[in-house]
C-alpha cells in the first residue's frame, strides 16, 4: 500500500449512513457483467448487524502508482476474520500484470518486478475469483481511497461497469481519536492551540497498540496487518456488539 500522504485529496463520496444493503440490491438488479451481478446478489449485513457478527475481510493492493485512472494494480491480498479470530487459512494472494507498466518507484516500494508479472493474468482473468472472496464481506482497508478506487478503475475499462462497496477504514478509525478539527477563531484567540500532529500511518498506528512490525508493501502482509489492527481498535476503543453502521462508510 502507498504512502498515503501522496495522493490526492480524497474525492470518496461513500456515507456511513448508505443503505448499503439496498444499494446493493439496486446494483444487483442492474449490472451486466455476471460476475458483478453475483458479487452484488450475494448482498451485504444491514447497518445494525453486530460488529462480530459481521463478516468482514480485510484487503490490501499494490499499484503502479497512485493514479487510478493510470495506473494499475500488481497483487491483491484478502485476509478474513470474524470478530476476534482471524481465519488465515483463507488467505487470498493474486498477483497481476497490469496494462501499464511498472514504474521504477513502485518496483522500490513494493517489490514487484517485470520478471514476476511476466506470466501473470490480467484482472480480468481473476475477476470472478477475487468477486466471489469479497461477496458478502464488509471489507476492511488502511486508507479506503486506495482499494475502492483502484477496484473500481480496474474494472471499468475491462467490463464498462464500476463497483462500489462497503469499507471499514482503519486509518479513519485512527482519524478519530488523533486528527482532530483544529481549534476555530475563538478557541486561537484564548491560547488553545492545535494539538502535535500524530502519524496514523499502518506501522505506526499498528505500534501504538504493541503489534509486531511486519515488512510493508506486500499485500497479503498488508491485509493481515489491518486486521489486526482492526482487531486492537475495537478491543481497546469500542464494542465488539457495536453496529457495524456505525463503523463502515
Amino acid at each position: 500500500m502507498f504512502h498515503a500522504g501522496l495522493l490526492k485529496k480524497n474525492t470518496d463520496t461513500g456515507s456511513r449512513l448508505r443503505d448499503w444493503p439496498a444499494h446493493y440490491l439496486r446494483c444487483a438488479e442492474t449490472a451486466q457483467d455476471p460476475r458483478l451481478k453475483a458479487f452484488y446478489a450475494a448482498g451485504i449485513p444491514a447497518a445494525d448487524t453486530p460488529l462480530r457478527a459481521t463478516p468482514l475481510m480485510a484487503l490490501d493492493i499494490e499499484t503502479t502508482g497512485l493514479d487510478p485512472v493510470r495506473d494499475g494494480i500488481v497483487s491483491i491480498g484478502t485476509v478474513p476474520l470474524r470478530g476476534e479470530v482471524i481465519e488465515t487459512s483463507a488467505s487470498r494472494h493474486w498477483l497481476l500484470k497490469p496494462r501499464v507498466d511498472l514504474s521504477d518507484e513502485s518496483i522500490t516500494i513494493h517489490g514487484i518486478t517485470h520478471s514476476h508479472i511476466a506470466n501473470a493474468p490480467d484482472l480480468n482473468d481473476v475477476l470472478g475469483d477475487i468477486l466471489e472472496t469479497l461477496a458478502g464481506h464488509v471489507v476492511v482497508v488502511h486508507y479506503r481511497t486506495i482499494e475502492r478506487q483502484f477496484l473500481n478503475g480496474g474494472l471499468l475499462p475491462r467490463i464498462g461497469e464500476g463497483i462500489d462497496f462497503p469499507v471499514i477504514d482503519t486509518m479513519e478509525l485512527e482519524a478519530r481519536r488523533y486528527r482532530p478539527k483544529p481549534p476555530g477563531f475563538w478557541a486561537r484567540l484564548f491560547g488553545r492551540k492545535t494539538p502535535p500532529r500524530v502519524s496514523i500511518r499502518l506501522a505506526d498506528s499498528r505500534s501504538r497498540f504493541g503489534l509486531p512490525h511486519y515488512r510493508p508493501h506486500d499485500a497479503l502482509t498488508d491485509a493481515l496487518a489491518c486486521a489486526e489492527l482492526l482487531q486492537a481498535q475495537i478491543a481497546h476503543r469500542y464494542s465488539w456488539d457495536a453496529p457495524v453502521g456505525t463503523f463502515w462508510r
